[in-house]
């Protein structure tokens, strides 16, 4: 029985991918043109997968690159995926796209952040946002996680404070029922014991005040964020690369935010960025 580094044979994690997807012997054996017989083999160390069958599996299980990697290290083979630096010659042309990409979406914020949420890129439309962050948290590297939910970040001048930390805790937690990431927890861990700045408890006014969001009909949880005097409201969305062959860009998001109404989109379209830097 061949058995990772750690001391994990492959049949395990295999099994323990299949049950996480909530996946049948039968029905993976199915998807990946094989046996109920032989992935059950697989799976208590019977027979010893190809490489083959090994990233077959990992497709039809929808396992993330990385893991993809652990999985036929525990099998005997090579890693398939490198994981280059985000700064290396390498991914130069992605680094140039993905800068004209946030250039483009100005005055709109936007950023890109990895698997852990460190801060890659942003661009100046972000930075507009981070007016009266406590300065030890722009101190690099930058974390879009730390910077919206610490007391001293931007959650005190998030209105709707409530919905929007317990939107990001929930996404937090998706992410680590579908990746095994031992930072990514602790990251959680540490977010989500920051004290909630007063005022901005479930039973604020601040907090019932956006119930209904003041009458808007917003398609999305908006986040509604003081600025400069004003709230600004947003969507956000995120994106992600199609098909990655690096870990470290299979592990990219691009988060973007639009305006959610009128006011929001004016006051940003009368935002001059030259006159800022990024972060």
């Amino acid at each position: 029985m061949t058995t990772a580094a750690n001391g994990t044979a492959v049949g395990p994690l295999l099994r323990s991918w299949r049950e996480r997807r909530r996946v049948s012997q039968l029905e993976l054996a199915l998807r990946a043109d094989s046996s109920a017989r032989h992935i059950s083999f697989v799976e208590t160390g019977r027979s010893r997968p190809s490489e083959a069958m090994v990233l077959r599996l990992a497709e039809h299980l929808d396992v993330p690159v990385r893991e993809r990697n652990a999985l036929l290290l525990a099998a005997g083979y090579a890693p398939r995926y490198a994981e280059t630096p985000v700064d290396a010659p390498a991914l130069g042309a992605l680094r140039q796209g993905i800068d004209r990409l946030l250039l483009g979406y100005e005055p709109y914020p936007a950023l890109v952040v990895d698997g852990t949420y460190t801060v890659v890129a942003a661009n100046r439309g972000i930075t507009m946002l981070l007016d009266g962050v406590a300065g030890h948290l722009l101190a690099p590297p930058l974390n879009a996680m730390r910077l919206t939910l610490h007391p001293e970040g931007l959650a005190p001048r998030i209105r709707n404070l409530p919905q929007w930390r317990g939107h990001l805790l929930e996404q937090m937690q998706r992410q680590i029922a579908l990746v095994r990431s031992a930072p990514l927890r602790a990251l959680y861990e540490e977010v989500a014991g920051y004290p909630v700045p007063a005022g901005k408890g479930p039973t604020a006014a601040e907090g019932r005040e956006e119930g209904p969001f003041a009458g808007h009909p917003y398609v999305a949880l908006p986040l509604r964020i003081e600025q400069a005097g004003r709230v600004l409201t947003f969507v956000s969305s995120i994106s992600t690369f199609n098909t990655p062959l690096d870990v470290t860009v299979a592990e990219l998001a691009i988060e973007t935010f639009l305006p959610a109404d009128e006011e929001t989109a004016s006051h940003l379209r009368s935002f001059t960025p030259r006159s800022a830097s990024g972060p």
